[in-house]
């Protein structure tokens, strides 16, 4: 009788311990469409670390879920941060006034000689200048088929759930860096 006692405390408390995970620290996201592919893929299940910008500051190429509206959570990329000035020229992405590197792109740049991403400058698309303070400019990287910060402007901190850790669903595909 004692150890099923140790047993059901043991298994109370992994119950504890998952569920202060699950709520408070990390959340599990599906993939839903395309704006992403092919660094991600509809269907794929994410880690999503809901604390990380407590202990973090956020950096440029985060892939990071929001909430959209109050029924959708998107997954997109941040290209830019509070202060940045943004334009495209050429398939070049510019963050103030100074081509920016975008490594994980390469392979997915189709080699059809069309554009990857259509030419535009932040005050175009937004409106503003800069992106402002406490908002971020967010993009897909399937940039010809993405619904983002192009369409629907800023993302705000609030918004923010959290930073995508790993991709975990399809095993062939889990990945740490995205």
């Amino acid at each position: 009788m004692k150890k099923f006692g140790k047993f059901m405390t043991l298994v109370l408390a992994a119950l504890v311990v998952a569920f202060v995970f699950k709520t408070y620290l990390f959340a599990s996201y599906i993939v839903d469409g395309e704006s992403m592919e092919p660094t991600l893929y509809d269907g794929n299940l994410l880690m999503v670390n809901k604390v990380a910008y407590d202990w973090q500051d956020m950096d440029r190429t985060d892939v990071i879920v929001f909430h959209a509206n109050q029924e959708e959570d998107y997954v997109k990329r941040v290209i830019g941060l509070p202060g940045d000035e943004i334009s495209f020229e050429d398939d070049t992405l510019y963050i103030n006034g100074e081509a920016a590197a975008e490594p994980y792109l390469e392979q997915l740049r189709p080699n059809d000689g069309e554009l990857f991403t259509e030419d535009f400058t932040l005050e175009e698309v937004t409106g503003e200048k800069v992106v402002p303070e406490g908002e971020l400019f967010v993009m897909g990287d399937n940039r010809r088929d993405s619904l983002d910060s192009r369409s629907f402007g800023f993302v705000s901190h609030e918004q923010i759930v959290g930073k995508v850790d790993m991709r975990y669903w399809p095993f062939s595909q889990m990945a740490l860096q995205l």
